[in-house]
């Protein structure tokens, strides 16, 4: 589906690319990892046709440079920082949708899921939406149509954690039939989405391994912490995951329920490992689709 042969790119003499070699196929949800300057954005912007480069890179035999709005109509991007524009939402949905040749009801429809109200937002530009709302709105456009390659820069970096919940359902939604490209500086962040990692260094592959495929996207693990005496700072950060403690039971404020979807719990282990001194107890059973 995606073949990158021999890409080189430079920008003022300086060699970000040095013959890049990969093969992406369809059901491949591949992690692209490494540091600042390590080559994974201008792969992406190779991809989407944004650079000349020498070599070759083909999307379904196509030249992303040169048949750019054919190959771009099967690709859905949300790039790690969003666009200033100024368009009204309502008329940026519409206006993405006559693109690629989408119905907009579809990617209202995926706003809607992730938690946005479409009719309060539709006149508001999008340019004076927080952080959250443009990143969900970003997804919405890139998910609700019928993409074959998803290209996915930290995604849900600005989501909440029921909107992750949301948005890793809607992946586990396409994972059997599109391309998945997410790019992340961590890669615990995004481990449980991948069946595939890549890691980039200095414009080269030097990682490129199959990953166990064994978490479901869709699934959540109903949770429950004790810990050995009641902390603000721990409450803070739990409250953050939408956890709560019986208030006028005896052990308020040291038992807390919740529930962590499945491909978030690493992110969240790495939440209670900060609070390790105080944890008693941490018991964590995978349901799905709860």
């Amino acid at each position: 589906m995606i073949r990158f042969n021999n890409v080189k790119k430079t920008f003022r003499r300086t060699e970000v690319l040095k013959g890049l070699d990969l093969e992406i196929t369809t059901g491949d949800r591949i992690a692209l990892v490494g540091s600042n300057g390590a080559g994974k954005t201008t792969m992406i912007r190779c991809l989407l046709g944004e650079y000349t480069c020498e070599g070759t890179v083909l999307v379904n035999g196509h030249n992303p440079r040169t048949e750019r709005q054919l190959v771009l109509k099967d690709i859905g991007f949300v790039p790690q920082l969003p666009p200033p524009l100024k368009m009204p939402v309502g008329q940026l949905i519409h206006f993405s949708a006559s693109l690629c040749e989408s119905d907009p009801q579809a990617m209202i429809n995926v706003a809607e899921r992730l938690g946005l109200d479409f009719e309060q937002l539709k006149s508001r530009p999008f340019v004076k939406l927080s952080g959250g709302q443009k990143q969900k709105l970003l997804i919405s456009i890139a998910l609700g149509r019928s993409a074959k390659i998803l290209i996915l820069d930290e995604p849900a970096a600005n989501l909440d954690p029921d909107a992750r919940h949301i948005f890793f359902q809607l992946l586990a939604e396409k994972k059997d039939e599109a391309v998945m490209l997410i790019s992340s500086h961590r890669l615990d962040e995004v481990a449980s989405l991948v069946n595939r990692v890549i890691e980039m260094d200095q414009g080269r592959v030097i990682l490129d391994d199959r990953v166990e495929d064994e978490v479901d996207l869709d699934s959540v693990l109903k949770t429950e912490i004790t810990i050995k005496r009641v902390d603000e700072a721990f409450s803070k950060a739990i409250k953050l995951w939408n956890f709560e403690t019986a208030e006028n039971a005896q052990d308020a404020g040291q038992v807390w329920h919740g529930t962590v979807a499945g491909p978030d719990r690493l992110r969240f282990l790495g939440v209670l490992s900060r609070y390790a001194a105080i944890l008693k107890d941490i018991h964590m059973e995978e349901r799905k689709n709860a």
